[in-house]
């Protein structure tokens, strides 16, 4: 879809569309980030500017950090982590969730006749405001989109500073996903503060279970 079809499938609602995104469901590190995005005002140089505009996951690093600061400066938008000790105590499903529920309610209460359009095939827990689903949202709405490439980068900037803080375990590369670089760099060095221990107990058995052969 090309961005002017991101843009309409928004305008099909005739409200004031909340696009909200999450990154880091997946790995075994680091906190799990959400984001909302609304766009205020649409202006043909705007679409101009966003033209590369994309589901983050089909867009290069590159692409993703050129167009980072526009949507940033030119939407309504929050960006909310939650942390590993969290994703421990409620899940990662739940986690995932209440990020979507504090990024797009701080949009929210603001803005009347809004309607939050949520990536993915699950409603947001306890959100107070109109809300509906859209399955593969961020190739389809450009308020998800956007909610994706902010999420994502700014997750993966979070996940270079964790790199800088323990760089055995590569996630400025991994991102914190569970890559053989991974899995043996956490046999090799342990866990840290910043693993997601519940992610890791099938592979701990494993071992385990190797250990006593």
């Amino acid at each position: 879809m090309s961005v002017i079809d991101l843009f309409n499938f928004d305008r099909q609602f005739n409200k004031c569309i909340i696009g909200t995104d999450e990154a880091g469901r997946g790995p075994a590190a680091g906190g799990v980030y959400a984001a909302a995005v609304c766009f205020e005002k649409v202006s043909e140089g705007l679409i101009k500017d966003l033209e590369v505009l994309n589901d983050s996951k089909k867009l290069t690093p590159q692409k993703r950090e050129s167009i980072y600061n526009i949507i940033l400066n030119g939407t309504n938008n929050k960006i909310v982590c939650v942390e590993v000790d969290e994703i421990e105590t409620i899940n990662i499903l739940n986690s995932s969730l209440k990020a979507m529920n504090l990024a797009c309610s701080g949009i929210a209460d603001e803005k009347k006749d809004s309607l939050t359009l949520v990536d993915g095939n699950k409603l947001i827990k306890n959100y107070n405001y109109p809300q509906q689903y859209i399955i593969k949202g961020d190739s389809k709405s450009a308020s998800i989109a956007a909610a994706s490439i902010l999420a994502k980068v700014t997750r993966d900037r979070y996940m270079q500073r964790l790199h800088d803080e323990f760089p055995m375990y590569n996630w400025a590369k991994n991102a914190g996903y569970l890559t053989k670089e991974h899995i043996k760099a956490i046999d090799k060095y342990g866990l840290t503060k910043y693993h997601r221990p519940s992610f890791l107990r099938k592979h701990f058995e494993a071992v385990k279970q190797l250990s006593l052969l």
